[in-house]
C-alpha cells in the first residue's frame, strides 16, 4: 500500500512503548497483566492501577467505528491534494473499552458511517533516521452496514 497521505507527510516518533504499534504489521495493544486493563496510546504505567507490568498483545485488527471526521480543510499544506478524508476512531475488538484513530481508506469518504466495522491495513514507511521499516495502521471498510 501507497503511503496515504502522501510520502512527504510526517511518521510517528519511535519509543518504546510505541514500536510495537508502528512496526509489527498487527494490532499491538498494551495490556496491564496485574488487572487486565487494555490501554492506547502505551505508556510506562497502567492507566488502570498505575502497575507497571505490561506487555503487548497482538488482536484481530477488527474494530467499529466509534467517531470519525470527514476533513475537507487541509490542517497542513502537503494535505492540500488529499482531501477530502477520513480520521476514525475505531473500537479494537479484543481489548475492551480501548480505542485508536486512524485513517479510513479504500472508500469513498462519504460513505464512512459510525458504526462500521473496519480491518487494519498497514502502509510502509521507512524511519528516516533510524533506517527501521514501519507498518502504519490505517483502516478499510469491511461492511456498508453498521452495527446495531
Amino acid at each position: 500500500m501507497s503511503r496515504y497521505l502522501g510520502d512527504d507527510w510526517i511518521l510517528p516518533t519511535l519509543t518504546p512503548n510505541n514500536t510495537p504499534f508502528f512496526t509489527s504489521g498487527n494490532i499491538q495493544i498494551q495490556f496491564c497483566e496485574d488487572c487486565g486493563h487494555a490501554q492506547h496510546p502505551p505508556d510506562d504505567l497502567c492507566y488502570a492501577c498505575q502497575g507497571t507490568n505490561l506487555v503487548f498483545v497482538a488482536c484481530p485488527g477488527t474494530g467499529r467505528i466509534e467517531s470519525c471526521a470527514l476533513v475537507h480543510h487541509p490542517v497542513h499544506p502537503a494535505l492540500k491534494d488529499k482531501l477530502p478524508y477520513v480520521i476514525a476512531i475505531v473500537s479494537i475488538d479484543g481489548a475492551p473499552g480501548c480505542s485508536v484513530q486512524g485513517n479510513v481508506v479504500g472508500c469513498p469518504p462519504e460513505t464512512v458511517k459510525i458504526g462500521q466495522r473496519v480491518q487494519a491495513v498497514f502502509e510502509e514507511a521507512q524511519h528516516p533516521a533510524s533506517k527501521q521499516q514501519l507498518l502504519i495502521p490505517q483502516w478499510e471498510l469491511v461492511s456498508d452496514r453498521p452495527e446495531v
